[in-house]
């Protein structure tokens, strides 16, 4: 019996010598969405101060063979081993250990002004018939609904005196540009607002308090568009993702509507679109939850190319470093506003420009001298294409890499209307507004990050997970932080332009 024990014993070690030593090393995880680590280059001053070891040892872990297949079984495994329900009928997984909810100290920059914003809103009262199911997965995201129903929530922790500073830099803008630019602030909910059952409301915090601080707090010149009224409307369509941490094209179609009406210019229904699908698309909460339902219940991408409007594309791309520092810039070029994933690609929402790292210039043949410009996180990408009909020119620009001054772009590219369009994480949080302050004061090509010897040595590490109103610093499952640990994957779309299309 000894040796028979050792025989397998020994086996089983060979196996695993077999498989992690010899076969080929994974690169890349769907899963996790993003690139896995690779052999470090080596140097003696490296090897002399440990990192060059310690970098191999990371190596060695991260790119194991097979990683998302085995992280799948382990994600079954964890499944079967979930605790039993609470009083609220809420079960919880055996994931890593996380609070429900992370409530910071509300951020206060100043008192709520009785006069000003308007656009005022009511909270939306879920009323869809549930099936009664909720639990809590990894990093305290909520998992609603069964089978190919299921939907994964990330949880709210912000307070109802957040987004000052949202206010503020916008009504800072109308300051600066004045009467001859139109600036409008759109705060965007994200899904766990519309579809959150009663049961688990314990695990979020309501949106609209927040969204009513900021729309009160702008100044009688700055035009609030009520999008939460708006999508409200249509909860029960499909205007969020189920996989995924963005709201679906179709969100974003009815956002675009009401900000059209609050801005006076043309908008087209839907019959003037034609529609487009991904199918098989699984998204960012798989990653981020753990949970192997949210990857058994795909979905489909659905988005919408504008017919009948000519429009052509002009990028300038940054470059980032592993870290998302901003690098260099690229000359401008010509390319397709809208690219074409293959079915069951994670990457499809990346179908609009393609990546986030870049400044985006649409030009229509919508002819009214009025030109927008996009101030955005990634919620924002999922615009643009349904304002060719209302303006002559589109501008995006992303907040992480914009290195020009945003008095001498807005004044030479002739902007008239500036749309603040954010999640509601990003709204919150005071260190990301005060990246758009900065625009109007920068130099132009300032920002541009120079590697150096330490940034290299950490290039690839990413922060470990928080998850709170103010998480964007941290690139962590918050609403928009989680693209991004994606921007790797998204500067470069696996994807052809949709010959749909009026791009050149």
């Amino acid at each position: 019996m000894n040796k028979l024990y050792i025989f397998i014993i020994g086996l089983v070690f060979a196996a695993f010598v077999t498989v992690f030593d010899t076969l080929p090393r994974s690169t890349y995880s769907h899963l996790e969405k993003r690139d896995l680590a690779v052999f470090p280059d080596f140097t003696v001053e490296r090897l002399i101060s440990g990192a060059f070891t310690k970098e191999v040892s990371s190596w060695f872990s991260d790119s194991e063979p097979f990683r998302d297949e085995l992280m799948a079984v382990s994600l079954h495994l964890k499944d079967f081993m979930r605790l039993s329900a609470s009083e609220d009928q809420i079960t919880f997984h055996a994931a890593e250990k996380t609070d429900a909810v992370v409530t910071e100290d509300d951020e206060d920059t100043g008192a709520v002004s009785d006069s000003g914003g308007d656009g005022l809103v009511d909270g939306y009262v879920n009323d869809t018939p549930d099936d009664g199911s909720a639990k809590i997965a990894n990093a305290g995201i909520v998992i609603v609904g069964r089978g190919d129903k299921v939907r994964a929530l990330m949880a709210y922790g912000g307070g109802p005196r957040g987004g000052g500073a949202y206010a503020d830099v916008a009504n800072k803008y109308k300051e600066t540009f004045g009467s001859k630019v139109n600036v409008y602030c759109m705060v965007i909910p994200t899904a766990i607002e519309y579809y959150c059952p009663e049961q688990a409301r314990k695990a979020t915090n309501r949106q609209w308090p927040t969204i009513n601080n900021v729309h009160s707090r702008l100044n009688g010149n700055v035009k609030a568009v009520d999008v939460y009224t708006s999508l409200g409307k249509h909860a029960d369509e499909d205007i969020y993702l189920r996989t995924d941490h963005h709201w679906s094209p179709l969100g974003a179609f009815y956002a675009a509507k009401e900000f059209a009406r609050v801005a006076g210019v043309p908008f087209r229904e839907l019959d003037s679109y034609t529609r487009k699908v991904v199918h098989g698309y699984v998204g960012s909460m798989y990653g981020y939850s753990k949970d192997i339902s949210i990857k058994n219940a795909p979905e489909d991408f659905v988005y919408y190319v504008p017919s009948g409007v000519t429009f052509n594309t002009t990028y300038i791309d940054y470059r980032i470093d592993k870290s998302y520092h901003v690098t260099g810039m690229g000359k401008p070029y010509k390319g397709p506003f809208f690219y074409k994933f293959k079915d069951g690609s994670g990457g499809a929402y990346c179908t609009f420009m393609g990546s986030d790292a870049k400044i985006t210039k649409v030009v229509t043949s919508t002819n009214n001298g009025r030109r927008v410009l996009i101030l955005k996180d990634s919620f924002g990408n999922a615009i643009p294409g349904y304002l060719f009909f209302s303006f002559e020119e589109v501008h995006v620009v992303d907040t992480r890499y914009f290195t020009k001054n945003m008095k001498e772009y807005v004044v030479g590219n002739g902007i008239t209307d500036i749309l603040f369009a954010n999640n509601i994480f990003n709204a919150y949080n005071p260190r990301f507004c005060s990246r758009y302050a900065r625009f109007l004061t920068q130099a132009d090509g300032s920002g541009i990050h120079t590697p150096s010897p330490v940034a290299a040595d950490s290039a690839g590490l990413h922060p470990g997970n928080v998850r709170h109103a103010d998480a964007q610093e941290h690139h962590v499952p918050s609403a928009d932080s989680a693209f991004s640990n994606r921007q790797k994957e998204n500067t470069q779309p696996k994807a052809e332009a949709d010959s749909t299309g009026n791009d050149i």
